[in-house]
């Protein structure tokens, strides 16, 4: 059986970071696009590809667009949903390629890269991508703490899915080795900083997907309660509450004292 504070340390060396980076396909139509996007992955250092209900399958097709990457294609987690993907995860960011009705927080493509070396050596961290012709949905995209959007040519923004995988990965790569990589750092000629996340003392760590669903289920249920959101009419409410929340990012301590005062207001309610 293995140590868990020596598994902690190893989680935390440069080598394994690019390793804790998800990559999540969601409902892809072409399985040659699952094959084209390993090979995007796997020439900028990625391997843990997860596909979400796929509509094709890889196969022979996906095989020969992934080239050296088999491996990456081979080892794929095909799960049924984006929440399963992500229940392990402290930071997930959805690709949106337009302006939604319901503005949530926004990363450029830097940004995004820095922010997920930055946290993985915490946790697993994903970067999720929607289906080919139409993207993650409303539902999908609230299941992200932040949105990222490459900014194409306003006049010919058409990206493949493989084409936005390789962008994204470059900079998460170019994140990486900024990071972690000293010869990377001596040749590197732009205003790059060093990265690396070091966790103060008593600094709490960011809950996982999977707590925040318990969270959000937990406030909407004593909101309920309270009359606050009316069963049969629930609006935004939750909705906008989420983007409020994914704004904060309440770390574990706070998401414990929040519910903590929930369950108090289920109580009074009652009384």
């Amino acid at each position: 059986m293995s140590d868990p504070q020596q598994d902690s340390q190893q989680s935390n060396t440069p080598g394994s970071l690019l390793d804790r980076v998800k990559i999540i396909l969601v409902n892809t139509s072409d399985c040659r696009n699952i094959g084209s996007a390993a090979r995007a992955m796997k020439t900028m250092g990625l391997s843990q590809l997860i596909l979400v209900d796929p509509i094709e399958m890889p196969n022979g097709q996906a095989q020969a667009m992934a080239a050296g990457a088999t491996d990456v294609l081979a080892n794929a987690k095909v799960v049924s949903t984006l929440q399963e993907a992500i229940e392990d995860c402290g930071l997930v960011v959805g690709t949106s390629a337009r302006s939604r009705t319901l503005p949530w927080p926004m990363l450029e493509p830097r940004g995004c890269g820095e922010k997920l070396i930055a946290e993985a050596g915490e946790y697993p961290v994903a970067l999720v991508f929607g289906r080919e012709s139409s993207g993650l949905t409303n539902e999908e995209l609230q299941l992200c703490h932040f949105h990222v959007q490459i900014p194409a040519n306003p006049d010919y923004s058409s990206l493949n899915l493989a084409m936005a995988v390789q962008t994204l990965s470059y900079e998460v790569r170019t994140s990486y080795l900024l990071a972690h990589d000293k010869n990377y750092q001596e040749r590197s000629t732009g205003n790059g900083k060093l990265l690396a996340k070091s966790k103060n003392e008593g600094e709490e760590l960011y809950p996982v997907s999977e707590e925040i669903e318990r969270f959000y289920q937990h406030f909407e249920k004593a909101l309920k309660a309270t009359g606050f959101i009316v069963e049969n009419h629930p609006g935004l409410v939750m909705t906008k509450l989420r983007r409020l929340f994914n704004r904060a990012r309440p770390d574990v301590k706070e998401v414990k004292m929040m519910r903590g005062i929930f369950a108090s207001m289920e109580r009074s309610s009652k009384e």
